[in-house]
């Protein structure tokens, strides 16, 4: 087994008219035991700007830790809100720099432009090599079945309420397809006026 599946998760992002969409499992387990389904994997890294860890859950702790120290520093050097694109910038730096024994950690980034309202989305591999798209991103441990689900049912320029039903389907049916990931889901909306975060209840088995 891979170190990656070792916890198990699934999160992806999608991008739809003036908002973005950002979804992940609940589930934290060893392996095949389940051992909570309250286990958060998106994490709010400003107003407009979400990152989703899915990998080894130490690691994911840790990473966080690092990225909320580099982010506050910045926003008090430069007295501003940092960009998605800045900051996936600077989660590809820390993760680069780890590379010969790296965070087992694959992200992904979702969040408006502060300024433009622009949706960005992105994700990257465990040295933080990124992957920007106009479309969705995946990872985590079903991510075979997430692309397939969100080529079948992404649509550009989907509207809030209708981006909400497709992340929502998408997720839930790749990972019902995963042993290791599942047990209930959370989903944000990000739009420019506000954030609006669900609970989605799934199988338990």
């Amino acid at each position: 087994m891979s170190i990656l599946a070792y916890n198990g998760a699934a999160i992806m992002a999608m991008k739809g008219k003036n908002c973005v969409a950002i979804a992940a499992d609940r589930r934290f387990g060893i392996q095949g035991q389940t051992v909570s389904m309250d286990f958060d994997k998106i994490f709010e890294m400003g107003p407009h700007l979400y990152l989703g860890l899915p990998g080894l859950a130490t690691d994911v702790q840790t990473v966080l830790q690092r990225l909320k120290f580099r982010l506050n520093m910045y926003e008090l050097r430069e007295n501003r809100r940092i960009k998605p694109k800045t900051f996936m910038s600077m989660v590809s730096n820390l993760l680069y720099e780890k590379r010969f024994g790296p965070y087992f950690i694959e992200p992904v980034i979702a969040g408006l432009d502060p300024k433009t309202g622009e949706p960005y989305i992105a994700s990257m591999d465990l040295i933080g090599c990124p992957m920007e798209t106009n479309d969705f991103v995946v990872s985590g441990t079903c991510s075979e079945q997430m692309y397939g689900m969100c080529e079948s049912l992404w649509e550009p320029d989907l509207g809030p309420d209708d981006l909400f039903e497709t992340i929502s389907q998408a997720l839930m049916n790749a990972f019902d397809r995963d042993a290791v990931s599942g047990w209930g889901a959370v989903v944000y909306i990000i739009e420019k006026d506000k954030v609006t975060k669900k609970f989605l209840k799934t199988r338990q088995d």
